[in-house]
């Protein structure tokens, strides 16, 4: 096939990503204010959750296809495009994002530690099955740790006119055939993604692996940043800060511990990772302080953090 058809294919790829997330993030919306949900539950089993399922799927299909540093690829530069410009993004659309919850407080500590995680295990060359059981391991170690907060436990999310489920059956069931939907528009748009990267890489004589930071891991985020705009244009912080650093704690963990199992992750060659790293790194910092002081990330922290991310782009293409 052509370099054209590729490149359509991605980009199709991606449009379905964008609407699929749409669609599933607005459908699960819904249904959680029909059950009366708890704030807790929409911002990390439905938000962070639905955010990772582009990563889960074409770590998946990349493990399986023999090319599982795509979605190493993916994660790293996925986990570095949410701590800089999904963040700015959501920021400049609001007044400004609150973190004064002591969830969000410690949380940003542990997001932290999880996103470079995997870079420190990684060192050897290898992200093995043992690797993946750790990963695993921080994962369950978060649930437990927030299972046992109930500062969100205690608000239901946005009751101010709930619709109950049995009032309207189905609305309902429609909604949720839109899960159903999305989740399978989600699943054809990685195979695509997945498909043209690789195609790409040969024809380029470029690293999976850059692809996956460059490329993939920015149109993985797409629906991440359509659902972390429209939260904070409410006003709903919280609900922003909660999305991210969930999507990056699963992504690092569940996503990654989960392509490990199914196929060993081998990196030959660490030069795609040297810029990328270092500006995870600078990021991640960068991301803890701004949450950290003043419990409240502006407009100024997040052009800087805009800064961050354009600095790495253009870093990355005169390196390569």
């Amino acid at each position: 096939m052509t370099v054209a058809l590729h490149i359509l294919i991605f980009l199709v790829s991606c449009l379905f990503l964008a609407f699929a997330g749409k669609w599933l993030i607005n459908a699960l919306l819904r249904i959680a204010k029909a059950l009366c949900w708890k704030e807790f539950v929409v911002a990390f089993f439905i938000m962070a959750f639905a955010g990772s399922l582009p990563n889960f799927f074409v770590g998946v299909s990349a493990a399986l296809r023999g090319i599982p540093e795509l979605s190493f690829g993916d994660v790293l530069g996925g986990n570095l495009a949410d701590m800089t410009l999904i963040l700015a993004l959501a920021v400049l659309f609001s007044k400004g994002l609150p973190a004064s919850s002591k969830t969000i407080q410690t949380s940003s500590i542990f997001t932290l530690a999880v996103a470079v995680l995997p870079m420190l295990l990684i060192l050897d060359g290898t992200l093995g099955r043992g690797d993946g059981i750790v990963l695993f391991l921080f994962f369950i170690m978060y649930i437990v740790w927030l299972f046992s907060k109930d500062e969100r436990f205690q608000k239901i999310y946005d009751n101010k006119s709930p619709r109950p489920v049995h009032k309207q059956p189905k609305v309902f069931l429609k909604d949720f055939g839109i899960i159903v939907f999305g989740i399978l528009l989600i699943l054809l748009a990685a195979q695509g993604i997945v498909t043209s990267a690789s195609f790409f890489a040969d024809y380029f004589v470029l690293p999976l692996a850059l692809i996956g930071i460059l490329i993939v891991g920015l149109g993985n985020c797409l629906p991440e940043a359509y659902f972390s705009i429209v939260a904070a244009k409410k006003g709903e912080g919280w609900l922003v800060l909660g999305d991210l650093m969930g999507s990056i704690v699963v992504a690092s963990t569940l996503v990654l511990g989960t392509v490990a199992l199914i196929n060993p992750i081998v990196i030959d060659n660490f030069s795609p990772f040297v810029i990328a790293r270092l500006f995870l790194f600078i990021a991640a910092f960068f991301f803890l302080l701004f949450v950290k002081t003043g419990q409240k990330v502006t407009r100024k922290e997040a052009i800087f953090l805009l800064g961050i991310y354009i600095t790495f782009l253009i870093a990355e293409v005169l390196f390569h």
